[in-house]
C-alpha cells in the first residue's frame, strides 16, 4: 500500500514516474547498511532511507522537469535500472547480487525490548514468532493509517488543489499563478520518500534484500497498484495494493505465470476501464449511497 500510494503522488501531479523501484532501494540499502554497519537505531535508520531516496529524487526531479507522459516514464524506467546495476556491481558495500543478510528485523528487536521489560509474549498465550508477526502488523497498519490521512489532508490543501491543477492542464495552472516547477518537483520529491520508506520497511521486516527486489519487474508491479485500483484517487491504489498483493497468494497454483497474468490485466483495464477500478464517480455514487441509507434509517 505504501508503494501504491507514492507512484499515486507523482500521478497526481500528472507524472508517470517508473523510478519508484530505484527509490526504494535506495531506502532499503541505506537504511540496512547504517544498521549493519553502524548499529543506528531502526527508526533512525529507516527515516535516513527516507531522506537519501528524497534527495536522490530532487537531484533526478529537477532535470526530469523537461520530460512529460511517456518520455518521464522511459528516462525514470532508466534510473531504476541503473541503480539495480549500481547495487549489483558495487560488490564491497553492497554485496553485489548475493546481496546483505544479517539486517536486524524490527519484530525481533521489539521483541527483546518487551523481554529486557519483563514481558514474555507467552503471559497472553502467543509464541515468539506469532508476537513479532503480530508487533509487525500493528506498526504497518499505524504507519499506513497515518501516511493516508496525510494524503487525504494534502489533497483538500492547496498542496493538493495544485497538483491537480497541473495534472488537469499544466499551462493554464501556470496562467493562474501555479509554481509549476515548486509543485512537480515536490511531488516527484514525495514519491521518492514514500518509495525510499518503504524499502527501508522492506529491509527491516525481511532481514535480506539483494538487487533482484527492486529490478524492472517491481516498477511494473507498482504501476499495476495504480493503474488497476484506479489512479485517480487515493482509496484506487490503496485497492489495487491489496488486491495484486493477495491475488498472488490466492492463485499460488499459478504463481509462475504472475506477471503474464499482470500483463493480461493490464491489456484488459486499458481496454474496458481505463480510469480503474475505483474512480470519482464511483466514490460519489458510493457516498450518494450512504447517505440515503442513513435518511432512509432516520425515517
Amino acid at each position: 500500500i505504501i508503494l501504491g500510494l507514492s507512484i499515486y503522488v507523482t500521478l497526481s501531479s500528472g507524472q508517470l514516474s517508473l523510478g519508484n523501484a530505484g527509490f526504494m532501494g535506495i531506502g532499503a540499502y541505506t537504511s540496512a547498511l547504517l544498521t549493519i554497519n553502524y548499529d543506528l537505531p531502526i527508526v533512525v535508520s529507516v527515516i535516513a532511507g527516507a531522506v537519501v531516496a528524497g534527495i536522490v529524487g530532487i537531484l533526478i526531479g529537477i532535470p526530469s522537469l523537461r520530460l512529460t507522459g511517456v518520455y518521464l516514464a522511459i528516462a525514470t524506467l532508466g534510473f531504476g535500472e541503473v541503480i539495480r546495476v549500481f547495487l549489483i556491481n558495487w560488490e564491497s558495500l553492497t554485496k553485489g547480487a548475493v546481496g546483505l543478510s544479517g539486517i536486524p528485523q524490527i519484530g525481533r528487536e521489539l521483541l527483546k525490548v518487551s523481554r529486557d521489560a519483563g514481558f514474555n509474549p507467552l503471559d497472553i498465550g502467543l509464541k515468539n514468532n506469532q508476537y513479532v508477526y503480530l508487533l509487525v502488523l500493528i506498526i504497518l497498519v499505524i504507519i499506513n493509517i497515518l501516511l493516508i490521512w496525510f494524503l487525504v489532508r494534502q489533497n483538500k490543501s492547496r498542496v493538493g488543489r495544485a497538483f491537480a491543477a497541473i495534472k488537469m492542464d499544466e499551462k493554464a495552472a501556470e496562467a493562474m499563478g501555479v509554481n509549476i516547477t515548486y509543485y512537480k518537483v515536490l511531488s516527484f520529491v514525495q514519491g521518492a520518500v514514500i518509495s525510499g520508506f518503504a524499502g527501508a520497511l522492506f529491509a527491516h521486516v525481511m532481514g535480506y534484500i539483494s538487487p533482484a527486489d527492486f529490478s524492472y519487474h517491481r516498477a511494473v508491479e507498482i504501476l499495476i497498484f495504480a493503474v488497476f485500483g484506479g489512479s485517480e484517487v487515493i482509496w484506487g491504489s490503496i485497492f489495487g495494493a491489496a488486491f495484486m498483493t493477495l491475488m498472488p497468494e490466492v492463485l499460488r497454483f499459478i504463481s509462475e505465470y504472475r506477471y503474464m497474468i499482470y500483463g493480461a490485466i493490464l491489456i484488459l483495464m486499458m481496454a474496458f476501464r481505463p480510469q480503474g477500478i475505483i474512480d470519482v464517480p464511483l466514490l460519489q455514487k458510493f457516498q450518494l449511497s450512504k447517505r440515503r441509507g442513513k435518511h432512509g434509517s432516520k425515517n
